[in-house]
């Protein structure tokens, strides 16, 4: 029957009793399996881990950046690394670091769940996070205010082109002034109306 319509005869279930054969184009069979393949591991365990880095003192808006690089990382079927880092005396205040975390969870649970609890690891609090069921689980409210109240920070959106480390606002910053007026071609306007006199 296979020669006869010049296509192909395929074993699906050779411990079948009888095995079972279909009659069909391989070349289009194949091309199916791949797509049923594909979309079942779109339903499957996230596989990739992003790091998202937190500090105990982290201001308003960093933590705003975060917590949407977390969420779009969630949405794209990727697991989230939260870590916490002390610095210097702040491993005397663990509490406040426990309490970034906890205010992190809250934020990010209509887009994902904790796989265990939050513990210290060295000088670091860490937790992983997997993304929820798709049916289960929010859009993405990157780049739709009305659909942001989760974000802490409304200026979130008002910054696209920070990094994850907020080293955007500290590059801007840490510009150096040399004089009162900014030499042409460094990518900012001159001091206008501002002296700024050379140390006695």
């Amino acid at each position: 029957m296979a020669r006869a319509q010049g296509v192909d005869l395929v074993e699906v279930a050779p411990n079948a009793q009888p095995p079972v054969c279909r009659v069909v184009d391989y070349g289009k069979y194949r091309y199916e399996q791949n797509k049923k393949e594909k979309e079942s591991k779109k339903h499957q365990h996230a596989n990739k881990v992003k790091e998202v880095q937190l500090s105990p003192k982290i201001e308003l808006h960093d933590f705003g950046v975060k917590l949407a690089h977390a969420i779009d990382f969630l949405c794209e079927e990727m697991k989230v690394k939260v870590v916490l880092k002390f610095r210097g005396r702040e491993m005397a205040h663990k509490e406040v670091g426990f309490q970034q975390i906890e205010k992190f969870t809250r934020e990010v649970a209509p887009f994902g769940h904790p796989d265990n609890i939050a513990k210290v690891v060295g000088r670091s609090i860490t937790v992983m996070f997997s993304p929820l069921p798709r049916n289960k689980r929010a859009k993405n409210p990157h780049g739709e205010h009305s659909g942001g109240a989760h974000m802490t920070d409304p200026a979130h959106d008002a910054k696209p082109d920070e990094d994850a480390d907020g080293a955007g606002a500290e590059a801007h910053d840490a510009s150096p002034v040399k004089g009162n007026n900014v030499p042409d071609g460094f990518g900012t306007t001159p001091l206008a109306g501002i002296d700024i006199q050379p140390p006695e």
